[in-house]
């Protein structure tokens, strides 16, 4: 595989195009080269490439964390950057982060005039490190808990594919059978009187298919087309989110998630100096309206003094294990690694939860679409067997 990979050289970055077979094979012809790897992008023979333009987050952080870590300061990094990007997205936004630098103005409120591309919790972290002066380690730590939430997203989108993947199976099939099969096999039976019930409903529906076939089909694709671009609308996402949301065990999936997405959070701002009154704010952000509420009312009395593993608890912000870890963090003075470990137990309940919800739901989704399709099936063959029974 052929790789695109920026390497630091005597505090020069150089662009390469290398061979290698994966990785790490990639990062062992670097160091024997003595290049230090900034990051890498596999090239892709196939394909199109949509939205190359826009500014990366995760690879702007990546690069500037190895170049700190090399020995530039922030003002010769991001130049590095901005000298080697292209006249892009890229580039523009480099651009004014350095002249919001060479402003006097710190990291964090660079970014806070763009809050379109950095969320707040990123904003924190940066400003949490401005006190510390230890901004690549800062970064480092944002960096690992995007990767971990990314990776518990995937975990959940990955359990949603398969069922997706046959209702739109099973949803092809019916429509295959009720617009061709049916119209085709109900012409046996156009010439035959006193006809069973299932033979006159597949005849009516011939006729219907014959007649308005075209209408009716395209009216079906609209409808599909029609929910589909709605769906893409924030106010119909956000209704469909409140729905799934409601149905039966999945409340409990989202609390898990939310809670994981919490503690990480939390566990990331303690970690950079922030107080913990100020990290729950801004970790509040992440939870949903009732659990913010929650959490709200649970900022009132961790301010008047009480203790956060005795509050949260209260207000049904924890699980059993996370409780007695913070507990633990309290009385240890390690509150930031304790909530980390607290969301990585909630990952693992998350992972059982998923896994038992997709034991579940994707038997009992084939059973319908089995029903559904076998009805229709039978329905064709139905007036068969009752036809020649008359004639026996």
């Amino acid at each position: 595989m052929r790789y695109k990979v920026k390497a630091l050289a005597a505090g020069v970055m150089q662009e390469l195009e290398l061979d290698a077979a994966n990785p790490d094979e990639l990062r062992s012809q670097l160091h024997s080269k003595g290049l230090q790897l900034i990051s890498f992008e596999a090239e892709r023979k196939l394909g199109f490439s949509f939205g190359k333009n826009e500014f990366q987050v995760s690879l702007f952080t990546q690069e500037l964390i190895a170049l700190l870590e090399a020995g530039l300061t922030l003002v010769e990094a991001m130049e590095t950057l901005k000298d080697k990007s292209d006249q892009d997205q890229n580039r523009t936004v480099l651009t004014r982060m350095i002249e919001g630098l060479y402003q006097g103005l710190p990291m964090s409120k660079v970014l806070a005039q763009m809050p379109d591309l950095f969320p707040p919790l990123y904003i924190a972290t940066v400003g949490s490190a401005e006190k510390t002066g230890h901004l690549a380690d800062a970064l480092k730590r944002y960096h690992h808990y995007e990767t971990r939430l990314a990776a518990v997203k995937k975990k959940i989108v990955a359990s949603l594919v398969y069922p997706l993947v046959v209702i739109g199976i099973g949803g092809s099939i019916m429509l295959f059978l009720l617009f061709y099969v049916i119209p085709k096999f109900s012409q046996i039976y156009a010439s035959m009187r006193n006809l069973p019930f299932a033979a006159q409903l597949m005849l009516w529906w011939g006729d219907l298919v014959h007649q308005h076939g075209q209408a009716i089909f395209g009216s079906i694709i609209a409808t599909l087309v029609g929910g589909y671009l709605m769906i893409k609308t924030d106010a119909a996402q956000s209704m469909l989110r409140e729905i799934f949301w409601k149905l039966p065990k999945l409340d409990s999936y989202r609390r898990l998630f939310s809670l994981t997405r919490f503690y990480r959070t939390l566990g990331l701002l303690l970690a950079g100096g922030i107080s913990i009154v100020a990290a729950l704010e801004l970790a509040a952000q992440l939870l949903p309206a009732q659990m913010r509420l929650a959490l709200s009312q649970a900022l009132v009395d961790i301010k008047s003094g009480q203790q956060v593993s005795a509050t949260l608890p209260k207000y049904g912000l924890t699980t059993p294990v996370a409780e007695r870890l913070l507990r633990v963090g309290e009385q240890s003075g390690e509150l930031a690694t304790m909530a980390e470990r607290a969301a990585q137990f909630c990952d693992e309940e998350l992972d059982r939860a998923i896994e038992m919800f997709t034991r579940l739901f994707e038997p009992i989704l084939m059973l319908l679409i089995g029903i559904l399709i076998g009805g229709i099936v039978f329905l064709l063959y139905m007036p068969i067997f009752e036809l020649a029974g008359n004639m026996q």
